[in-house]
């Protein structure tokens, strides 16, 4: 068998890293230095490099100018964007997109997809449902006025929605009263919407997202069976793939400082104590990457395997969420103070990756669900 990556998906990482190049981690608005948001909006001038780097059309077709890649090809390029922590919304576009292309109408494929593959247009996910802790697709409720063409009407709410107040049209999963779930397009500027300010840890605005009867057109929604399951599994697929890559880039910054600080005479690298914690968190990290590159092969591939594609993912979030915990609070124990002065840049690695652990949620809910599958599907 042959696990190593097209030579597509290499260039989509090397074209990624040419791009990331000049972000420096060091200039990224830090959350210990402002009250509120850091920022007020995303890296505009970032997000036209990527649009010229034709990195935000990855997985679009080419009739709709863009490379056709995979999920691969995507958490390629977004591990290496959260090496230096790039602020961007660049998992949510992208997925969005693939979902639209997926499982879209003509109109909607037609209208949105070059736009957002230009950076034109910016679309996110409302994936955190109303509290955060229940489905997403339960935080609203959407019932369509009569005839098959006729409006939806949405009510609900959806909190911890990521660059809402930048994005053009936030894509919101929402159930029917005969339990199907649906993806509506809402615009972020529409009668009935309304956003919330909040802030995640990293200090970025999210938006809380309120809609009141708010009336969205039948070619703007999109009723085809699984299509939530599969956003829901790109979007968590990413997340995993963003934590990789951060907790590779804090144990590099590990790995140079405790060989550049000394004590008694020597690195403390070379003391046991040091080198094992190091050696438990680069475990970590090759089991988060194993489970990643397992999960995003089953969506991209559509293959069977003894659980469905959502077991694969419960198990590449079981690893991110607990592993990019483990390999900062590390980094912080091994940098001693230096850790945490804000002129340095670990400070802000930590607070990224407080954001994506509970973004992920803890690793407990995703063995329950792993239990149920398995119960589910005997591998015996």
């Amino acid at each position: 068998m042959d696990f190593t990556f097209s030579e597509e998906q290499q260039a989509a990482a090397e074209a990624a890293r040419g791009v990331f190049a000049d972000v420096a981690p060091d200039a990224v608005p830090s959350p210990a230095l402002t009250t509120g948001a850091v920022a007020d909006e995303f890296d505009r001038a970032l997000w036209a490099r990527l649009a010229d780097a034709d990195l935000l059309s990855l997985l679009a077709a080419p009739e709709y100018g863009g490379a056709g890649l995979d999920a691969v090809a995507l958490c390629l390029v977004l591990r290496e964007s959260a090496k230096v922590l790039a602020r961007v919304p660049l998992l949510e576009n992208s997925a969005a997109m693939a979902a639209v292309q997926a499982y879209g109408g003509p109109e909607s494929r037609g209208e949105l997809l070059e736009r957002a593959g230009r950076g034109e247009v910016v679309l996110t996910v409302a994936a955190s449902g109303r509290t955060g802790h229940d489905p997403a697709e339960l935080a609203v409720t959407a019932r369509q006025e009569e005839g098959e063409d006729a409006d939806w009407i949405l009510d609900g709410v959806q909190t911890a929605v990521p660059w809402a107040h930048d994005a053009d049209f936030v894509v919101v999963p929402a159930h029917t009263a005969t339990g199907r779930t649906v993806l509506a397009l809402v615009p972020r500027v529409h009668d009935g919407v309304a956003l919330g300010e909040q802030f995640s840890t990293s200090g970025e605005r999210l938006g809380e997202l309120r809609l009141d009867s708010v009336r969205i057109a039948a070619r703007d929604v999109i009723d085809v069976e699984g299509a939530w399951e599969w956003l829901r599994d790109l979007l968590t697929t990413g997340t995993c793939a963003l934590a990789l890559g951060l907790g590779e880039r804090v144990l590099r910054m590990s790995s140079e400082y405790t060989s550049e600080r000394e004590q008694f005479g020597f690195p403390i690298a070379t003391f046991q104590a040091v080198a094992v914690q190091a050696a438990d968190r680069y475990i970590d990290l090759r089991a988060m990457e194993v489970t990643l590159w397992q999960a995003a092969w089953r969506i991209a591939s559509g293959a069977r395997g003894a659980l469905p594609v959502a077991g694969d993912v419960a198990v590449a979030k079981i690893w991110a969420s607990e592993g990019v915990r483990r390999v900062v609070q590390t980094a912080q124990h091994l940098h001693g103070g230096f850790g945490a002065d804000v002129d340095y840049p670990l400070h802000r690695y930590h607070a990224w990756a407080k954001h994506l652990e509970l973004s992920l949620g803890p690793a407990a809910a995703h063995e329950e669900a792993l239990g149920d599958l398995l119960a589910a599907h005997p591998l015996g």
